[in-house]
């Protein structure tokens, strides 16, 4: 008996026959390009359709952009003095409250005339929130630390810190009305500005400020009045002169450099006090009273762009509801 010789059966192969993956990729664009052959189709039966839509859709935007009362706001850029940032949103907090219980009686005793309160509103945030000194400023605080502690430097250093501590604000009034809400805007303003406390503090600061303005002028002329007498009795006589000294006939010694360096500090000094007495004229310093603007909506946010998409939406919704309802009368239980 003669030995039968079994053919062999080639062992599976890992790897994918190119042709099949061709063939695999090609049905699966030829799905996508049906896919998209069906929703042409699919909107190019319901063209007529969805265009009324859009038409219809916008002219209700557009009528009722025209019916509704546009909303206006007035911006105003203020600066709390005197540690008065606290009390500035607490009062703002405080107008807030009384305009969403319509407190007519509240703004009346203020002097505020309010009617009607459809779409008066007030809110408050700070404008430099991520605000970071620069390299520049820090090397000029450490520079003014290195000096002489006198009044006059102590008075340039806390004004810096207050100046790089204390940012301004932006107060934002909301109205329908822009003849109204203008004045609602400066009653406010004014009201917020009325405060005992902060008035006295205001009161004895400039008082302070405007009596070392007189007695810096005062020791200031003093001093060139000893720079001038000396200076001639130097040129009279034959005065000896070294180290920046000028030596009298009683061996008394003056400092010349000292005399020009307690001159300049005089004379910033009184700048400094003249900027403050400009600043500190109320609570909180007004830097902008803007004007009435009209409140910009994004795009999708106008009724002329809303309601149309809300109109193709739902007209896509019931087609693809109507899809499944006939999909599902398709499978048999």
């Amino acid at each position: 008996m003669s030995n039968q010789v079994q053919p062999q059966t080639p062992p599976p192969s890992d790897e994918i026959d190119l042709g099949q993956l061709f063939q695999m990729i090609g049905k699966g664009l030829n799905r996508i390009f049906r896919s998209f052959l069906r929703l042409f189709l699919y909107l190019k039966k319901n063209a007529l359709i969805l265009l009324g839509l859009v038409i219809l859709g916008g002219a209700i935007g557009f009528g009722l952009n025209q019916i509704i009362s546009k909303k206006l706001k007035t911006e105003v850029i203020v600066k709390p003095q005197l540690e008065s940032k606290n009390y500035l949103y607490d009062v703002i907090s405080e107008i807030q409250a009384n305009i969403k219980a319509k407190d007519t009686a509240f703004f009346a005793i203020n002097g505020i005339d309010v009617f009607n309160f459809d779409g008066l509103g007030v809110t408050i945030a700070p404008m430099n929130e991520n605000r970071v000194s620069s390299e520049s400023e820090i090397k000029y605080l450490e520079l003014l630390q290195s000096f002489e502690n006198t009044e006059a430097i102590a008075d340039i250093v806390r004004a810096e810190l207050q100046n790089k501590s204390s940012f301004n604000h932006r107060i934002t009034f909301f109205y329908k009305d822009a003849k109204v809400g203008q004045q609602f805007a400066k009653g406010v303003m004014k009201y917020i500005n009325t405060n005992e406390y902060f008035d006295g503090l205001i009161t004895v600061y400039r008082e302070n400020a405007t009596s070392r303005i007189a007695e810096n002028k005062q020791l200031l002329k003093q001093v060139d009045e000893i720079i001038t007498g000396y200076t001639t009795k130097m040129a009279e006589k034959d005065a000896m002169v070294g180290n920046d000294r000028i030596v009298l006939d009683n061996q008394e010694t003056v400092n010349i450099t000292g005399l020009f360096d307690l001159k300049n500090r005089l004379i910033q000094d009184i700048e400094s006090k003249k900027m403050e007495l400009e600043q500190r004229t109320e609570p909180i310093k007004v830097i902008n009273f803007g004007k009435p603007q009209q409140i910009q909506k994004a795009f999708f946010g106008k009724n002329i762009v809303l309601i149309p998409l809300i109109f193709v939406g739902v007209f896509f919704l019931v087609s693809f509801l109507k899809y499944l309802n006939n999909k599902s009368s398709e499978i048999i239980v």
